[in-house]
């Protein structure tokens, strides 16, 4: 018996719709709290303590303490099945909050400015929602609550200690202030990019400004750098495989008349293919080498892959489509891949994953995430619990 064959006093999406919205005063208080009280990467000791209170609330089992502060609760089915994993990240960013909202951060220099508060409250609402249905699951639902999202660490520290252990298929979202609130959406295949760091240090030899031929000049080789790299964009890739490289930090010298010693250098390469992905690393790492040959300078890089690119496949993205489109009376638009990173890549690697964006955008407002006036529309939490519990019921029917 699938969960559309299940009858009783409300059909599934009903009763759904019904329940989301008789939580959403109790969702809001909680996200609400969250806001207030931002925590950031691996520091989410508050946040995961109201988490795992509300799962013991609800006699939920679950586990604390994955990945440093991770929470991780199980809901049993009524029947054998896979395990659904549904992962909502909770930290906050290093960023003071302008929005003069009653409830606001209390914590100078930290703010909710990405929407995790939301996420948080989103899955907490999904919890209750499938405990009560879960005689109707086939198989388990997995809630991963996870730190440290912005670093691009948390996914990988809970997976490094067993929050992936006996997971079959798993489901992300996030909150779109691009979308308004009650709409969704998807990106077929490569959604979100690849996100790889690098540190590059180029060492030569300090002297005067009047006498550049007793120096060996580290900015005049950090500059061309600067300039070369973007030739891996331009002539290293095929044109219609995107890739971004971008320098965020050029450090060096003190004062006008001295050449110095060295120069600190910090960049970052996005892109949605691991072949890609490949070219780009060997690319600078070969730029390195020349700016030795050529401007007698050392070069130390350190070079870093961080998270994979987040790629959805259709087995799962179009069973979670049809569950949407079925529980919300609307189909979620498709869209083109994003150079943003995501790590719940680090769960989608592991096994069969679909990511969904849900509308956060409030009325009259052309907010963006990461800024410090950052206000989403409450209203895209029901939603999104509507969207991932119809997702769960009819993945595990």
């Amino acid at each position: 018996m699938t969960a559309a064959q299940v009858t009783g006093i409300n059909e599934p999406g009903r009763r759904i719709a019904e329940e989301a919205a008789a939580l959403m005063p109790a969702l809001s208080a909680i996200r609400r709290d969250i806001h207030a009280h931002p925590e950031l990467a691996f520091e989410e000791v508050r946040t995961a303590g109201i988490v795992a209170a509300e799962l013991a609330r609800m006699g939920i089992p679950h586990r604390t303490g994955l990945g440093k502060t991770g929470v991780v609760g199980i809901i049993e089915g009524g029947r054998p099945g896979p395990t659904l994993a549904i992962r909502a990240d909770m930290d906050a960013l290093p960023i003071h909050e302008e929005t003069g909202l009653p409830f606001a951060s209390t914590a100078d220099g930290k703010m909710h400015a990405c929407g995790h508060d939301i996420h948080t409250a989103t899955l907490l609402g999904v919890a209750e929602v499938l405990r009560g249905m879960a005689p109707m699951l086939a198989g388990r639902v997995a809630l991963v609550f996870q730190p440290a999202e912005e670093v691009l660490g948390g996914a990988a520290a809970m997976i490094a200690d067993g929050a992936a252990e006996g997971i079959d298929l798993a489901l992300g979202f996030h909150n779109a202030p691009d979308m308004p609130v009650g709409e969704t959406g998807f990106t077929r295949g490569a959604c979100l990019a690849a996100s790889d760091r690098f540190d590059l240090v180029v060492r030569g030899k300090s002297g005067h400004a009047a006498h550049p031929e007793s120096a060996v000049d580290p900015i005049v080789a950090a500059a061309h750098f600067v300039a070369q790299v973007q030739t891996v964009v331009s002539r290293e890739v095929d044109p219609l495989r995107p890739v971004v490289v971008t320098i965020g930090m050029f450090q060096g010298g003190a004062t006008y008349n001295i050449i110095p010693e060295r120069v600190h250098l910090k960049g970052t390469v996005r892109t949605l293919d691991e072949g890609t992905r490949d070219i780009a690393e060997a690319a600078i790492r070969r730029l390195c080498a020349g700016l030795e040959t050529g401007f007698r300078v050392e070069c130390a890089l350190d070079y870093r892959r961080l998270v994979p690119p987040l790629v959805n496949h259709d087995s799962v993205l179009d069973r979670m489509l049809a569950a949407v489109t079925a529980q919300m009376g609307q189909a979620p638009a498709a869209g083109v891949p994003s150079m943003g990173s995501e790590d719940f890549a680090e769960f989608a690697k592991l096994v069969p994953a679909a990511h969904l964006r849900i509308g956060s955008g409030a009325p009259g407002r052309a907010d963006k995430l990461h800024n410090a006036g950052y206000q989403p529309d409450e209203g895209c939490i029901a939603v999104g619990v509507q969207a991932l519990s119809r997702a769960a019921l009819e993945i595990l029917a």
